[in-house]
Formats: structure tokens, sequence, C-alpha cells
């Protein structure tokens, strides 16, 4: 008993080693995603550069995470409970490291639109949009550390806002580029860039799933509450 209550103790101490680095994964993400905003609102080229570079550190955090759950797994022989708190560690810090790669992808198109006029009002609702992510992984980790249903419940609702920002910034674009079809390159890559916020919102959701399965046993059946209607949008209307 003695001995299985240190193989217990040793799996514990593991554990809370690689949770440690999936929340200093999440903290890089969420600087990034707030950065990212921030370089191309403000049209900061050294910023967007930062934010390039230290997607490193996420990949590099993925990479850790993945090699210690595999040894927790392979070493420690978990069971049922324990076995599901290592996989949702590895699908937490998979979507945090596509959340990364999209402020990555944000970062890099902030290099082309400095050469270009800015379309006004287009980079201040991408922050805003960015910003509602960062606080919805915010608290989709919160919920993950408090085992926390509601709150990871909440975040999934809160997608929808998300997607409701994209579909404005959508039409938006749509009119920028049929007044004036100087604007179409620029509008171009600031709906990549707006659709990488809304698939980062995706990605946080899929989080909160996690944290729910971690806490239930049971992935979540409803359909997520998905308000992007860019497909069936057609171009605004002549007077």
């Amino acid at each position: 008993m003695p001995n299985d209550k240190h193989i217990a103790s040793v799996f514990d101490r593991d554990l809370e080693a690689v949770q440690a680095h999936i929340m200093k994964m999440g903290g890089l993400v969420e600087s990034a995603i707030l950065d990212a905003a921030r370089s191309l609102e403000q049209r900061d080229e050294e910023l967007a550069t930062t934010v390039r570079n230290r997607d490193l550190a996420v990949d590099e955090l993925e990479l850790l995470i993945n090699e210690e759950a595999a040894k927790l797994i392979a070493l420690r022989s978990p069971a049922a409970g324990d076995l599901r708190t290592v996989l949702t560690v590895l699908k937490i810090s998979g979507n945090l490291e596509r959340i990364g790669d999209y402020a990555k992808n944000m970062a890099k198109r902030n290099s082309v639109l400095v050469q270009m006029n800015p379309i006004e009002g287009a980079p201040s609702d991408i922050r805003r949009m960015a910003q509602a992510v960062e606080l919805m992984l915010k608290d989709a980790l919160d919920a993950y550390i408090k085992r926390d249903v509601d709150l990871a419940q909440d975040v999934r609702v809160r997608d929808g806002d998300v997607d409701q920002m994209y579909n404005a910034m959508f039409r938006q674009f749509l009119t920028y580029m049929m007044e004036d079809p100087r604007n179409i390159t620029g509008c171009m890559h600031l709906h990549f860039i707006a659709k990488n916020v809304e698939r980062m919102g995706d990605h946080v959701t899929s989080i909160a799933d996690q944290v729910i399965y971690l806490v239930t046993g049971e992935i979540p059946t409803d359909a997520r509450p998905k308000h992007d209607r860019t497909s069936l949008m057609a171009g605004p209307k002549e007077a």
C-alpha cells in the first residue's frame, strides 16, 4: 500500500508539471493574440515580428507537453480518471498551438498591410474581436484549472458573439471593396485576418469542450452555437 501511495504521489507531481506547462503555453498564446491585433491597429512591424518569433516558444512547449504526457501514460499507467486528464492536456495543447499559429499568421500579414492605405475602422474592429477571443481563452483555461463546467459552457456560448463580429466585418469589407476597387487587396488581407480570429474562437470552444469532457466524462453532444453566415452572404445591393 505505501508503494501505491508513492506511485500516486509521483504521478500527481508529474501531472502538475505538465499542467504548469499548459498554463505557461496559454499565457504565451493570450499575449500573442493581443499583440498581433495591437501590431495591426498600430501598424507596428517590430511588434508583429516579435509575435512571429515568439511562436517558436509555443511550438516547443507543445512538443514538451506531448513528450511528458506520453511518458505519464507509458510509465504510470494512469487509471480512467487520470488518463482522461492526460488526454485532455494533449487536446488543449494542440488547440493552443493552432491558436498561436493563427496569431502568427495575423502578424505576418501586417508587413503587407502597412504598405497600403489603412481601411478605416477595420483594425480596431479586429482588435475588439481578438480581445473577446483572448478573454474566452483566459476563461477556458480558468475553467480547466477549476474544473468549472458552467464557465466552460459560458465560453462555448460566447463563441457565437465572435461569429457575429466576423459576420459584420465581412459585410463591411464587401461594402468597402464595392465602393472602391483600390480597397480590394487590403480588404482581402483583413478578411483573412478576421477569419483567423474567428477560427481562434473555434479552438477556444474546443478547449471548453475538453473541460466538460474532463469533468463529466462526456463531450457535449449539443451543436455548437455557430453563427458564421458569410457563406450565405451576397454583396450589398445597390440603392
